[in-house]
């Protein structure tokens, strides 16, 4: 049983949608935006899921087949374990054909991340108050 909770994702090409939390240099964070971002950068923190997250949302046509990726320095168990904590966290999605499964980084969870790390807009002589 997992306590995990996936990022609400936002719409891709969606205006009004948000990412789950403000900019980190908006406003401090709420107790409970804290608990939505902090899987996605716990997943992010560790060097293998950082290469294979890399590895998928760089990959050709924005999915990977497992089978491409795995060459991180690792057993295979321990790619398919990190793959698993990806997805648990709402940073992948995934699809088996055949034999082999192909992840994906979904738009939307792009464009959530660079929103909640974008710095707010600076003036001439720094951040407008």
């Amino acid at each position: 049983m997992s306590n995990t909770k996936a990022l609400p994702l936002i719409e891709a090409g969606s205006a009004t949608a948000a990412p789950c939390c403000p900019p980190l240099t908006e406003r401090p964070f709420t107790a409970d935006e804290a608990e939505t971002a902090a899987p996605m950068f716990k997943a992010l923190g560790d060097p293998v899921r950082l290469r294979l997250f890399s590895a998928v949302a760089s990959h050709e046509g924005g999915e990977a087949c497992v089978c491409d990726i795995s060459d991180v320095g690792v057993s295979q168990p321990t790619v398919s374990h990190h793959l698993k904590k990806l997805k648990e966290a709402g940073l992948l999605s995934s699809e088996r054909r055949g034999t082999w499964v192909y992840y994906r980084v979904e738009p939307s969870v792009l464009a959530a991340m660079g929103k909640l790390l974008t710095a707010a807009p600076t003036g001439p002589t720094g951040p407008t108050r």
